[in-house]
């Protein structure tokens, strides 16, 4: 059976970015944007003291809000798709991951999720929240 150059492109790009190092971000309610959250929650899983640190130096988070911004990190990953084997052989593959989910009680709103090289740090930290700020308004009297 043959198939055309075409169909053997998308495959290929389909497994040589299964896993990547630029940020996938969800909308979950579209009116989110029109929107202006008025306060922000924090939680951060798995607790890590340097990540509290940088994103409470960002924003000012209350407890009481009805808004949770979720920060989770993982290091030490391996994506197990079959198709990374050129990709790990020819550059750098992702390690870890950082990810940031807002939330209203259960409810998901929006996903930010980010691949990376390295361990999390205070820089990806930073650019994943300026990101959020650039997707979701967010009331300036809580800054």
């Amino acid at each position: 059976m043959r198939y055309s150059k075409s169909l053997y492109l998308l495959i290929l790009g389909l497994l040589l970015t299964a896993c990547g190092e630029h940020p996938i971000v969800r909308f979950y309610d579209k009116n989110l944007t029109k929107t202006t959250l008025p306060c922000l929650a924090l939680s951060v899983f798995p607790p890590d003291e340097k990540a509290s640190k940088t994103i409470k130096s960002l924003y000012k988070f209350k407890k009481s809000c009805p808004y949770t911004l979720h920060l989770s990190t993982k290091e030490g990953i391996i994506c197990h798709s079959f198709g990374n084997a050129p990709k790990k052989a020819m550059s750098n593959f992702p390690s870890a991951y950082l990810r940031l989910d807002l939330n209203r009680g259960t409810t998901l709103l929006y996903s930010y999720y980010v691949d990376l090289t390295h361990e999390p740090n205070s820089s990806d930290i930073k650019d994943a929240f300026e990101r959020f700020e650039d997707d979701i308004k967010l009331s300036s009297s809580s800054n």
